[in-house]
């Protein structure tokens, strides 16, 4: 296996330092999934135990300038690491200046992905900064479980308001109960709600857009302005939300009654999905 890539472009090199950022904010390690074309950022825990599921696409061409790789086979040609993703922010933090930045796929004692950071300097000379990130190789009959999570049929979907205002609000909420219910409707609204045996607050948003109509052949029973909701831990609702560090061009939110929350965020060349399960009720 062989992977190099170049990153010289000071816009792409901060771009590529706030999605890392945001994706080391809500989860602590992953698989670093490389292919020819693609960056996947991947966590698949097992749902039925309370797990979440995330799946994180960067295309390398908005990102490289130079990018080689070589996977396990010409068959098979990726490459599948377990990354812990605050350690390559860590290499990271001295790159906002840099002149480029070289990832490359190591092995100093175990494998390692090399972040070598050329800093400028006020004389002629440069400055190369090295970080070994320690990493361990997926084996190839384990990559069936980092396969990009089957979409199931949502019975609403909204479009969400700015993130600011909603960890605003969350992290106010989350001061009076770990559990927060998300609903909403084919109208366009959204309400979010949390309860104790002393008191009841919620929030509600309306005239938001519905990025998918509802269908009325299946859903024929079910009028627009019903609600859809789910129960999910908000402690974990506000981590996702407070680790945000690029701004999303929009927050599509998909519910499926009772079972499961899908968030997918959408910013020009970066998509990221977010499976959170439901607490049972």
């Amino acid at each position: 296996m062989r992977f190099r890539g170049k990153l010289i472009d000071v816009s792409c090199i901060q771009h590529f330092t706030r999605v890392l950022g945001t994706i080391s904010k809500i989860i602590k390690s992953c698989v670093l999934r490389i292919t020819p074309s693609t960056w996947y950022f991947i966590l698949s825990e097992k749902v039925i135990s309370g797990g979440i599921q995330i799946w994180c696409e960067l295309p390398q061409g908005h990102f490289f300038d130079e990018y080689a790789m070589d996977g396990v086979s010409a068959e098979d040609n990726e490459i599948y690491l377990e990354v812990v993703p605050e350690n390559l922010i860590k290499a990271l933090r001295t790159a906002q200046a840099a002149k480029w930045i070289k990832i490359k796929l190591t092995k100093k004692h175990a494998p390692c992905l090399t972040v070598e950071v050329d800093l400028p300097t006020v004389s002629a000379h440069s400055r190369l900064v090295v970080h070994d990130v320690p990493v361990s190789v997926v084996p190839h009959r384990m990559w069936p479980d980092y396969q990009e999570p089957k979409l199931p049929k949502f019975d609403v979907s909204i479009c969400m308001p700015q993130i600011k205002t909603l960890k605003n609000i969350v992290e106010k909420m989350k001061n009076l109960n770990n559990c927060l219910t998300l609903a909403a409707n084919y109208n366009g609204e959204l309400k979010l709600s949390v309860s104790t045996d002393m008191v009841s607050v919620s929030t509600h948003y309306q005239d938001l857009i519905n990025p998918v109509k509802r269908d009325k052949d299946s859903d024929e029973n079910r009028e627009p302005q019903e609600f859809s909701e789910a129960k999910i831990d908000i402690r974990r609702f506000a981590q996702f939300l407070s680790g945000q560090q690029v701004i999303p061009n929009r927050v599509v939110c998909n519910i499926v009654h009772k079972r499961v929350v899908h968030f997918y965020l959408q910013h020009e060349d970066v998509s990221l999905q977010y499976f959170m399960p439901v607490i049972a009720t």
